[in-house]
């Protein structure tokens, strides 16, 4: 585990993943992300590489060849180069080889950079294609923020925590069938910007949310002044998931999204698919002011 502090943070990273799994405020210890509990979803905040959610019949058409992934692709479960730059920034590197060209034939470097500012943790991605050809890929975040925070689960639900959006007034959810984009939506009305957490709003799986205006998302607590705010630039598709019953609920900006229930499987074609040239660099960022 590699791990970055200042007085405002400290980040505790796990190469498997390049996977962030503590984020904690020193002065009050308080750690803002979920506990990894297995009995629950042992994951904290993986990447999703080369593809975002599930693929239909879990394979695509590249070249005239079928290749199979699993959902979330595989970068989440390869372990990583890891290298401290400062007390306050690290950077994970992941790179093709054999078992990746099997299911994924492209050459690529995927890097993670992390970077603590004040009470700020910011994940960079950073995609490079090796190939000779063009690549196509997605990435997406998955952190999982612990509501309520452990130090105030005696006098706080999750029930009183809600995300405040800051320009969205309604959002149009596009409901899974089998893990896949169906073709039927349903419109969830915000108050005043907020949305409640509650157990039902995940009956049905994740939140999928396309074009959302919105570049920053808080959750906050009616109990108590201690939350977050996320920040994104540059996804077009956001999820919001938990489990029922885990005390966690996860913020997830994508550059692509699972395949619709009506897709042919052709890669090019693929919805929200990311298309970078041979030698050209890729980058996006989050990141996650505490409070």
């Amino acid at each position: 585990m590699i791990q970055l502090k200042n007085d405002h943070l400290i980040a505790s990273i796990h190469p498997k993943g390049a996977e962030l799994q503590e984020l904690i405020n020193p002065a009050t210890q308080v750690n803002y992300m979920w506990s990894g509990d297995p009995a629950w979803w042992g994951k904290f905040s993986p990447v999703l590489f080369p593809i975002v959610g599930t693929l239909k019949d879990n394979t695509y058409i590249f070249n005239g060849q079928q290749y199979s992934l699993p959902r979330h692709g595989f970068a989440r479960d390869r372990t990583f180069l890891a290298e401290q730059i400062s007390e306050t920034a690290a950077l994970f590197t992941l790179q093709d080889d054999s078992e990746t060209r099997a299911v994924y034939p492209f050459a690529f470097s995927l890097a993670l950079h992390y970077q603590l500012d004040d009470d700020q943790l910011t994940c960079k991605y950073i995609v490079n294609n090796r190939s000779d050809n063009t690549m196509w890929f997605s990435i997406g975040a998955h952190p999982a923020f612990a509501v309520p925070l452990l130090k105030y689960r005696d006098e706080a639900k999750y029930t009183d925590h809600y995300l405040v959006f800051d320009r969205s007034n309604q959002l149009v959810r596009y409901k899974l069938k089998d893990g896949l984009i169906s073709d039927e939506t349903e419109t969830v009305t915000l108050d005043h910007g907020k949305l409640r957490l509650n157990e039902e709003l995940f009956r049905e799986d994740a939140l999928v949310l396309k074009g959302l205006p919105d570049s920053e998302i808080r959750i906050e607590c009616s109990n108590h002044p201690h939350g977050l705010s996320f920040r994104w630039e540059d996804f077009p598709y956001f999820g919001i998931w938990a489990t029922a019953g885990a005390g966690f609920v996860c913020l997830e900006p994508w550059c692509g999204i699972a395949d619709n229930i009506h897709h042919e499987q052709q890669l090019e074609q693929k919805e929200g698919i990311q298309s970078l040239a041979p030698g050209e660099e890729w980058t996006r960022q989050w990141s996650v002011r505490c409070f």
